[in-house]
């Protein structure tokens, strides 16, 4: 046992979300959002990526946020849902660089003649425009309010809709928790970055992979901070029995969790024993281990 504590409950356990597979390539989330699944199933992007289309009905225009992989079949999906929204695209924006989100950014919005935004110069490219904290982007009749996330990736954006709803990129998935990215990512700053995306007190969670997060959107937003402080009380535990490698940590902590997810379950021990070492609750062992002090 590595510890006696009980980990904390999934509320999305009981709530009747789309089984893995089963997302539909197009839907209709709300009247300011559309989203279109990029053919990009895996085990770290789920079903796909989630690209969104936001924007007034009516107002003949969309926003297009993580555009996700350049790949044709989805650039005609989106097509498509533009032509049922009777909307032309009139920004990209990019919630970071990640490319299963940002690599069709500049090529489509070259293809729309739109220009891109996101946090980074690379992801926007020379003509596009960096966002900053807070910025409310006035688009496609309604408002797109810019809310910094970082964590998963230092660069990582949330974007806060008039309705309520989040889009929340990788910071929040539909199904299992995010990776904090090793060494770009930080547990800290995703910590308060999920508070302060739980302080806004979302409607719904649009994630950037697997279904959208209505019921109880503050629900989920708890039960990732409890998860991350439990992942912490096991990494611990496990050090109780002595010096361990990063390696040896991922073994015991995830043994319940398929082997193949095990290389991103390493990036995020590895942020999390970065958090630790700071705070003096673990300090370097022998052979690139880790111990308690």
């Amino acid at each position: 046992m590595i510890t006696d504590v009980p980990p904390p409950a999934d509320p999305r356990t009981g709530w009747a979300l789309p089984a893995p597979g089963a997302m539909p390539r197009t839907a209709r989330l709300e009247p300011l959002v559309t989203r279109v699944l990029a053919p990009n199933p895996s085990g770290m992007t789920l079903d796909g990526t989630n690209t969104y289309l936001v924007g007034e009905p009516g107002s003949g225009q969309a926003v297009l946020v993580d555009p996700g992989p350049d790949d044709a079949a989805h650039l005609a999906a989106v097509e498509a849902a533009l032509t049922e929204r009777d909307a032309r695209c009139v920004a990209v924006l990019v919630t970071h660089h990640h490319g299963d989100h940002a690599e069709a950014a500049q090529p489509w919005g070259a293809h729309f003649g739109a220009p891109v935004a996101a946090a980074r110069r690379d992801v926007a490219g020379p003509a596009g425009r960096l966002l900053r904290a807070g910025e409310r982007l006035v688009l496609a009749g309604t408002v797109l309010t810019v809310v910094p996330t970082p964590g998963h990736t230092g660069d990582h954006l949330a974007f806060r809709l008039e309705s309520g709803a989040v889009l929340v990129g990788d910071h929040v998935l539909g199904r299992g928790t995010s990776v904090v990215t090793h060494p770009e990512g930080d547990v800290v700053a995703y910590l308060e970055s999920l508070r302060r995306v739980h302080d806004l007190g979302p409607s719904a969670l649009y994630c950037g992979h697997g279904p959208e997060l209505t019921e109880d959107p503050v629900a989920v937003l708890e039960y990732y901070l409890a998860h991350r402080a439990y992942r912490e009380v096991q990494l611990l535990g496990a050090l109780a029995g002595g010096p361990r490698t990063v390696d040896e940590l991922v073994a015991e902590v995830y043994a319940d969790v398929p082997r193949a997810l095990w290389p991103a379950a390493a990036q995020s021990t590895r942020a999390t024993l970065g958090k630790l070492l700071v705070e003096g609750r673990v300090e370097p062992g022998p052979a690139e281990s880790l111990r308690l002090p």
